[in-house]
């Protein structure tokens, strides 16, 4: 059933529509090395042997899983043949390209430089990431888009109807077939735009109702149940380890950066219908209560810690509902990212100035003659004085006016903003007075008592004792 002209080609408008750039390219005779990066199912394999058939080209196919650069070099040995015998070009369709290690795609590149074959490629992947950069400069890339339902739609009923090659003529089962609607809706809606899978699932489908013996009008006619057992489950258009993945994923982290709790629990589901690590998604909603919460609600990054050890304490399938509080709760949660932000421009400021001197009364001074120095000297205890606040300088000499955190006006960090305010006013009151007040309630001064250093002190005089004992 695959598309023999463009005009059958169903989908990819964008590129093969009426104005499409590939259709106007081709139907000029002009056909250069492209990448075609797409979901599965999406033809991009019948649109390479349209576009080189619409040039008079020669049609190669070879696949990057199966094949290596022998097989490759042979490829292109005939191409030259052709071209200097018969004039005619190659196309060299690579399915999968990458699956092509760095060595194998540098082989392609004099012979795409050199235009003795017109290249192809075809990849779930993003070439961006998985394509050498100099062969993907040699390459236009194009991005095919999931079929929509109406275009499955399309496609399945010409499988159907199609007397020639479909299931109405000799390769289907005699009396030709009859999708009723509920089944040919279910078909088209769980093949996620996969036109590939839609077909194997109609096939499935059709196999299952001959043999049950599902007839309607003489022609077999899966039932909703026979599709539904054809499919098993619903296909997700989800892959862990490519662009499905790294797509969901940011879906889900903008759905609750965005306060949509319903879009990111939908996303959390499909990444969990589609096995994605639980772990994983837990990392995230952890990173995003810190990172899109932080203290305008300091309780979401509990939570999202809480799901996560829930997730180890359970699994899924109970943790699910971990999941999802969690997913709730930083999606309604307000929001705020100046923590994050304040922490990056202290960074900034490290990178660019290195690591400043540590102001003196700051440092630390075990041993009073390191105060002769300086050091130590001056540092005010911050709970002898009212609010448990002194004014007194703890960023380095070179910045000391900078200011990193500065709180939003949202959930709890309004009453962070309002609680520096009042302290900013306090410490410019006490500029002002030339003193500072002290704690009316001051900090009681009791013996510092260590219990482990006595502990450890009594332990080794008992030792001490019992060595004396053994030896007299």
């Amino acid at each position: 059933m695959r598309p023999r002209t463009l005009d059958e080609f169903e989908g990819q408008a964008h590129l093969v529509g009426e104005r499409g750039p590939l259709r106007r390219s081709v139907a000029r005779g002009h056909l250069s090395s492209l990448l075609l990066w797409g979901p599965p199912g999406t033809g991009k394999t019948s649109l390479a042997r349209l576009l080189a058939e619409a040039v008079g080209a020669e049609f190669r196919t070879v696949s990057a899983v199966m094949s290596g650069v022998a097989e490759v070099r042979a490829t292109i040995a005939e191409a030259q043949e052709r071209l200097a015998l018969h004039g005619q070009r190659s196309v060299l369709f690579i399915d999968e390209i990458h699956r092509f290690n760095k060595a194998q795609q540098d082989a392609l590149l004099p012979h795409v430089e050199d235009g003795t074959v017109t290249l192809i490629g075809a990849t779930t992947e993003n070439p961006y990431f998985e394509v050498n950069s100099a062969l993907l400069s040699r390459m236009r890339v194009w991005r095919l888009e999931s079929l929509t339902d109406e275009d499955v739609a399309l496609i399945v009923r010409r499988a159907v109807e199609d007397e020639e090659r479909g299931l109405a003529g000799p390769f289907g089962p005699t009396g030709g077939v009859s999708l009723a609607p509920d089944a040919f809706e279910h078909l088209v809606d769980l093949s996620g735009g996969d036109a590939r899978q839609a077909l194997n699932v109609l096939e499935g489908a059709v196999t299952l109702a001959e043999d049950e013996g599902h007839r309607e009008d003489g022609r077999v006619s899966p039932t909703l149940a026979d599709v539904e057992s054809a499919a098993q489950q619903r296909v997700l258009a989800y892959d862990r380890a490519g662009d499905g993945h790294y797509d969901t994923v940011s879906a889900f982290i903008k759905s609750l950066r965005g306060n949509d709790p319903d879009g990111a629990l939908y996303w959390l589901a499909s990444m969990i219908a589609a096995g994605e690590d639980p772990r994983f998604i837990a990392r995230r909603l952890i990173i995003s209560a810190s990172e899109d919460v932080g203290n305008a609600d300091p309780r979401a990054l509990s939570v999202a810690v809480a799901a996560s050890q829930a997730l180890d304490w359970v699994g899924l399938p109970e943790a699910q509902y971990a999941l999802a509080q969690a997913t709730t709760y930083i999606a309604t949660a307000p929001k705020s990212n100046r923590s994050g932000l304040a922490y990056f421009a202290a960074a900034g400021d490290v990178e660019a100035r290195g690591s400043l001197p540590v102001p003196l009364h700051l440092r630390n001074a075990p041993n009073r003659l390191m105060r002769q120095h300086g050091i130590g000297v001056g540092y005010q205890y911050s709970h002898d004085f009212e609010g448990a606040d002194i004014d007194q300088q703890y960023l380095p000499d070179e910045l000391v006016e900078r200011r990193y955190y500065l709180p939003a006006d949202q959930g709890y960090e309004a009453t962070i903003a309002a609680r520096q305010a009042t302290r900013a006013e306090a410490r410019a009151a006490a500029r002002e007075s030339g003193r500072p007040r002290r704690n009316p309630n001051p900090t009681p001064h009791v013996a510092k008592s260590d219990p482990m250093r006595t502990r450890e002190a009594n332990r080794k005089k008992l030792a001490e004792t019992e060595k004396q004992d053994a030896s007299g």
